[in-house]
């Protein structure tokens, strides 16, 4: 399912440790709002799981992009930034 582990770059376990971080996140956003019970307070969870997400885009991409450093080149990692800023733009409210 994993493949083997031993084969695993260094940049990966970072980058899913912050996805990771992220899933934790929304569980607890999610059982938050079931504790709270009112849609005032699912609403605030809801906008504090709202700032979170981009938070870990941006640091996953980082990372990622740390991590091919030397293998790509520059205008193909200025592509991803771009690509990555659009999507950040269009998702804004």
């Amino acid at each position: 399912m994993f493949g083997n582990l031993g084969d695993i770059e260094k940049w990966v376990y970072p980058m899913a440790a912050l996805r990771f971080l992220s899933g934790l996140c929304e569980l607890t956003g999610c059982f938050a709002m079931l504790w709270y019970g009112t849609v005032g307070r699912a609403l605030q969870v809801n906008g504090l799981l709202a700032l979170v997400g981009p938070v870990i885009l941006v640091s996953v991409t980082a990372l990622g992009l740390t991590g091919l450093a030397g293998e790509v080149r520059l205008w193909r990692m200025a592509l991803v930034v771009i690509g990555v800023g659009l999507v950040l733009y269009g998702s804004r409210p």
